[in-house]
């Protein structure tokens, strides 16, 4: 484990935690009894904007402002959470914002990125378009990229995520972790390893992402060009894992990947609304769903206490999934 890693998630700890939450471990007797374990969920779905993005996006701008105080702007590419993030980040360090969105994006996602004083493009659904999109803006305008996931600084601003965690829980067993990109997972995992070598970090991830096969080959079996998988859960659309984050979690993941459908994220979302009054969306309800499964019950009887990453509450109240 490289000494670096861990002091960079250290630093970015100290440069984020005086602008985003501290956000809270709870715990819950019903769901502790259903799945045979001791569950403690990290609820990154009230922390700024909503979802753990803020601590990647916030990392990375404050170290270009630091870099460069003439900084113009920055563009980032999102459905979602990473646009909030990026355009809250923005405003709060005081310049220019762009997210790019496929035009299929709800109008509620579309006013609150502009809410932040973002300027918002529309592209078509599908990874190379929005990527495309972004390079032209960035080029022309003069504005940093800040990238979903695959970035060193978006890295180890989410593994601060795992810093805070550790601190509160420090006997963990183990940790669910969802990924689309790997950002969060990647930051998760160096931070945790760093501090207990034996801690085990699992993936969760929705059907048809394919992270197994490629995780235990080490190569990037997917095919190309990159797409977005079929699933309920906006933050978990993209089928790859970044060039960046795919080196990281083969070295530090488990090989073994809870693998959840949208059925599964449903009832993951109903538990946390029905019986924590928590908040969550669909990729957050993918770890819930993880936790309650059959897999994580015949694992290692060894796991006993485990951290549940509630990835963020960003979900449209009148558009719920099990009432479509």
């Amino acid at each position: 484990m490289s000494r670096g890693a861990i002091d960079c998630i250290q630093k970015a700890h100290e440069r984020i935690k005086p602008f985003v939450n501290r956000t809270p471990i709870y715990s819950n007797s019903t769901f502790n009894n259903l799945i045979g374990k001791e569950a403690f969920f990290k609820c990154e779905n009230l922390q700024k904007t909503g979802s753990f993005k803020a601590r990647g996006a916030l990392n990375t701008i404050l170290k270009l402002k630091e870099s460069n105080p003439n900084l113009k702007g920055v563009v980032a590419y999102s459905s979602g959470n990473h646009g909030l993030a990026t355009a809250w980040a923005s405003r709060l360090v005081g310049i220019k914002c762009s997210v790019i969105i496929p035009k299929t994006t709800s109008e509620c996602k579309v006013t609150a990125i502009q809410g932040y004083g973002a300027k918002v493009v529309t592209c078509e659904y599908d990874p190379i378009s929005r990527l495309k999109a972004c390079e032209f803006i960035a080029a022309n305008e003069g504005y940093e990229i800040i990238h979903t996931s695959d970035h060193y600084d978006v890295i180890h601003g989410q593994g601060t995520i795992a810093l805070e965690l550790l601190q509160d829980v420090p006997d963990l067993d183990a940790i669910l972790v969802s990924a689309s990109g790997g950002g969060m997972i990647s930051g998760i995992s160096i931070a945790a390893k760093a501090i207990n070598k034996n801690i085990k970090i699992f993936m969760v991830e929705p059907q048809g992402k394919m992270a197994e096969e490629s995780l235990r080959s080490g190569k990037r079996l997917w095919p190309n060009p990159p797409q977005f998988i079929d699933t309920i859960a906006e933050g978990l659309m993209s089928q790859q894992l970044g060039n960046l984050t795919f080196p990281i979690i083969c070295r530090l993941v488990e090989k073994e990947v809870f693998t959840v459908g949208n059925e599964d994220i449903i009832n993951g979302m109903v538990f946390s609304f029905r019986y924590m009054k928590m908040v969550i969306e669909a990729a957050a309800g993918a770890t819930v769903a993880a936790a309650m499964s059959e897999k994580l019950k015949q694992m290692d009887p060894g796991i006993k206490k485990i951290g549940v990453i509630l990835c963020g509450g960003n979900v449209d109240m009148l558009k719920l999934p099990w009432c479509s």
